[in-house]
């Protein structure tokens, strides 16, 4: 499964800013459009306080986080589901991606050009959604066209159940509604994933505000958009015949500073942690975003922990066993015989294995268990 998250938006809203702070690669930051044109990859460690107390248990050699990829995507314009600026080529490097970060436009300054010449984070939004959708549109109906010819020939139970899908896909997106909305089965979700529909991925929107000021009077202060613009965020708009709810309950907003986060990511460790604390800050808006990302996937994490390594492992919500060790190797998953599991806390609060079994909290898992968050494991493997 891929754990890989695209950041787009509308050009100069900030996104290889966000993205040089994320992973700390250098990507071309300009002030004009289309400054990004392939898509810049990096890989970034998610925080997890957790490992530091394990690997203290342990002693541990050597400490691995686990590990989340962001895709930093060129700007889209209006019209790109049609082709404008480029849009055929920057949709299709969404579609490689299992979830998207959008970035609005929040930040008032003047000498950074917007495409619409305007600050407003919902005009932001409404246009890479409508595009998103419009180009989700395009895709339903050629592949509806298909079905129907297909079944003017040779009719199948299968074939009328795709067909119905597809209609009911296209009814929802002419009516505003994202794919990751009309309530899709398990089932039905496989059916259409060969379309790699892009309003069927999770979406979490970063909006990219001000930098925080701080005044030496009056304590730490932050610049933040003002209501009217917070407000627009959970607005609706009809544009292009589309009724477009722009952030729906499962659309999480992170309000970040990629230019604070951008020097944060410069000083060092002790530095970037005073000048926080100076913000009134105890968490960097990378750290939240990329454990915002991490929930968007519907990840978890599970540890091995020993003297030579205490390390996450990531895995979808919802694993089995065996597949978790396979994560691990290949062959642990065909030779898994069971897993010897115990809560993290546990693990520490007992210091390790022996504690933990003299406790009788170390638990023998079969193939049907499904691992939880915060597992700490060993798996016992045929040779």
């Amino acid at each position: 499964m891929s754990f890989s998250v695209g950041i787009v938006g509308l050009p100069n809203v900030g996104k290889s800013t966000l993205f040089k702070a994320l992973t700390k690669k250098p990507a071309l930051i300009a002030n004009y459009p289309f400054a990004t044109i392939d898509p810049n990859v990096g890989v970034v460690e998610v925080p997890d306080e957790r490992l530091a107390k394990l690997a203290a248990v342990s002693v541990s050699e050597k400490v691995i986080p686990t590990t989340i990829e962001f895709v930093d995507i060129a700007g889209l314009v209006k019209g790109a589901s049609t082709g404008e600026g480029l849009g055929n080529k920057f949709l299709s490097h969404i579609r490689e991606v299992a979830a998207i970060v959008q970035v609005v436009r929040g930040f008032s300054d003047p000498n950074i050009i917007h495409v619409h010449n305007k600050v407003d984070p919902q005009n932001d939004a409404e246009v890479i959604n409508l595009e998103l959708a419009l180009a989700d549109l395009a895709t339903v109906n050629k592949r509806l066209e298909n079905l129907r010819r297909e079944s003017k020939g040779a009719a199948s139970k299968d074939l009328e159940i795709l067909l119905k899908l597809i209609e009911r896909l296209k009814t929802g997106l002419e009516a505003g509604q994202a794919v990751r909305e009309v309530g899709l089965t398990a089932e039905e979700q496989l059916l259409i994933r060969d379309l790699n529909l892009l309003t069927a991925k999770p979406l979490l929107y970063v909006v990219n505000e001000d930098e925080p000021r701080t005044n030496p009077n009056e304590g730490a202060s932050v610049n933040k958009l003002s209501e009217p613009q917070a407000a627009s965020l959970v607005d609706s708009q009809v544009s292009g015949g589309l009724r477009w709810d722009l952030v729906r309950g499962e659309s999480p907003i992170v309000r970040i500073s990629a230019k604070l986060e951008a020097e944060l990511a410069d000083l060092p460790a002790e530095e970037a942690k005073e000048y926080l604390k100076s913000l009134g800050l105890e968490q960097t808006g990378l750290e939240r975003l990329i454990l915002a990302s991490y929930k968007l996937l519907d990840l978890i994490t599970f540890f091995t922990s020993g003297p030579k390594e205490t390390r996450a492992w990531t895995v979808p919500s919802g694993t089995k066993a065996p597949q978790a060790a396979g994560v691990i190797h290949t062959d642990f998953e065909k030779g898994f015989i069971r897993a010897e599991i115990c809560n993290w806390q546990d693990f520490v609060k007992y210091s390790g294995e022996a504690g933990v079994k003299e406790k009788g909290l170390y638990r023998l898992e079969g193939k049907d268990y499904v691992m939880q968050d915060g597992d700490t494991c060993y798996f016992r493997v045929a040779a």
